[in-house]
């Protein structure tokens, strides 16, 4: 596969998608989301071929591509693949384009303008091809580039599509909503630039680039970082360190700058609110393994403790909020602070067990929580109440659709077979080996789980029917075609999840290579001697 620019074709797919929705013809509603699944589905036949031609134990970066981009600057368009941008890559390009079946008449929420259905499907393309460069980019300005970029395309999609009201009042909170999301992810972003200017500052200082130009090339940064040749003190690249943690804990999540997330996902349609919790924040978890780590190998390690502290509370945080919410999308949104929660944990551990297991778990959390929040916007859509109490005995009328809620739901609480449990299990194990009791206290977030999914369910889906509840109808083809899949995914990689860490592992000890950082050796009690109280009879043979 070499010589071709897979990656290049791998995210501008999407992008020449969007563009030709936006120049069909109004009328042709259907042509143009048709041509939107057709480029998505493209995306995702580049990346089963990626796979298919990774080899896990080859080099580290692989289909690389290099062109100057802005020589004056140092920067390039340099691209290449390891096997954690892998894994992401697929979740990206396997989701959107269930997510433009999902929402194949959600234009419709916003009303009937004539070019409301290209618009909506050519945003979704937009956001899937920014990020899917950010996760092939190697060059730290092209990264940032497409890391802000892709807040405007999600922005509109927040702000300019969700459920259908004629509320005002409903109307200007999605707006509000939609600015929230915004403002917090560009604040994020602005000091994340000012931690990447300072980090060209000093490649230039040290004469790492071209000339007396400094360099935005990832690897040669990481390289001379983890030599100690960025000529800087500790004060500096903690301080830098700080600029880029603190961008991608606005995206990720990470409590306390969780707040935009909720009201957000609730705003959005269900494909737009899944769009951005299942992929677009993965990019700020993504980040933190990609550049946090490698870049600031001894300021990562000095703040790792707070992290853990913080991603601890944001996994408590956000189950326990879930257990109160009213709002089945609210509440489902609230999960997800939990769930990145436990990401952030097992990266910050330092473990290979930890970072396989938050790597993997970013692909089961896309999984699961599409699952779960499109099941949930299509049992909305047809009661039109977001409210769990007006919901009842819904498994009497729709059967397949609570099944579906069913599994999705007991994916979320980690049940053992489904995909979510092993990554779980392996950042809680990872942690313990080094963070004793950061791991024993979210191993609590599994009882709170198991109380919030369950008792969702109970209120929902049992019991007599409400009234209201007897016209809701079952999944269609369309839906079904979404959900099975998904479903599959979910029970497969339950029970077989080395077709991803077979492509994780060796990503994750390089990264841990890198930084220095090895597995804590495991704890064993001497043995007692012969003849000792433990052995009474050992010294009489």
């Amino acid at each position: 596969m070499s010589g071709f620019p897979w990656l290049t074709t791998l995210w501008a797919a999407p992008l020449v998608g969007a563009a030709i929705v936006l120049v069909l013809p109004a009328a042709r509603r259907t042509l143009a989301r048709g041509v939107a699944l057709s480029f998505s589905l493209v995306a995702l036949i580049v990346g089963v071929g990626l796979a298919v031609g990774f080899d896990p134990g080859g080099a580290q970066y692989q289909f690389i591509e290099s062109h100057r981009w802005i020589p004056a600057f140092g920067a390039g368009y340099t691209l290449g693949l390891d096997g954690i941008a892998l894994v992401l890559v697929l979740l990206t390009a396997g989701l959107v384009p269930l997510l433009i079946l999902a929402g194949w008449h959600d234009e419709r929420e916003v009303g009937s303008g004539k070019r409301v259905a290209h618009t909506y499907v050519a945003l979704t393309l937009l956001v899937e091809a920014m990020v899917l460069i950010s996760f092939v980019a190697l060059d730290i300005l092209l990264f940032y580039v497409f890391f802000e970029a892709m807040l405007i395309p999600m922005y509109f999609l927040i702000g300019g599509f969700g459920p259908r009201t004629g509320d005002v009042q409903l109307r200007q909170q999605r707006s509000r909503a939609a600015v929230k999301f915004l403002l917090y992810n560009l604040f994020g972003g602005l000091v994340m630039l000012a931690a990447v200017i300072g980090l060209y500052v000093l490649t230039a200082r040290e004469g790492l680039g071209e000339g007396s130009v400094g360099t935005f090339d990832f690897r040669t940064v990481m390289a001379a970082a983890n030599a100690g040749q960025l000529g800087a003190g500790p004060a500096v690249l903690n301080a830098l360190f700080l600029g880029f943690m603190f961008a991608f804990a606005v995206k990720a999540p990470l409590w306390p700058l969780h707040t935009w997330l909720p009201d957000a996902a609730v705003a959005a349609t269900p494909s737009s609110a899944v769009l951005m919790m299942a992929v677009v924040d993965k990019v700020g978890t993504f980040g933190m393994l990609r550049y946090c780590l490698p870049l600031f190998p001894d300021a990562s390690g000095t703040y790792a403790p707070l992290v853990i502290t913080l991603a601890v509370i944001g996994i408590i945080y956000g189950a326990l909020l879930a257990i109160g919410q009213t709002d089945v999308m609210r509440l489902i949104a609230y999960t997800s602070i939990s769930h990145f929660g436990f990401i952030i944990l097992g990266i910050f551990a330092m473990t290979s067990q930890g970072q396989t297991g938050a790597t993997l778990y970013m692909v089961n959390h896309g999984i699961s929580t599409a699952a779960l929040f499109l099941v949930a916007g299509f049992l909305v859509s047809r009661r039109g109440t977001r409210l769990i109490a007006d919901f009842g005995g819904v498994q009497k009328v729709a059967p397949v659709l609570a099944g579906s809620f069913f599994i999705a739901g007991l994916a979320t609480l980690s049940l053992p077979g489904l995909a979510p449990f092993i990554s779980e299990f392996l950042v809680l194990v990872g942690t313990f080996s080094r963070y004793q009791f950061a791991a024993v206290v979210a191993t609590g977030a599994l009882v709170l789980a198991a109380l919030y999914m369950l008792w969702l369910y109970q209120r929902m889906m049992t019991g007599p029917v409400k009234d209201g509840s007897e016209r809701i109808h079952d999944l269609v083809p369309r839906e079904l075609t979404v959900v099975i899949p998904l479903i599959a995914a979910l029970l497969f990689l339950g029970v077989y999840p080395k077709i991803l860490t077979d492509f994780i592992n060796p990503a994750v000890s390089h990264t841990l290579t890198t930084i220095g950082r090895t597995d804590p050796a495991p704890s064993t009690p001497p043995l007692p001697e012969a003849g000792s109280a433990e052995h009474p009879g050992g010294a009489h043979k």
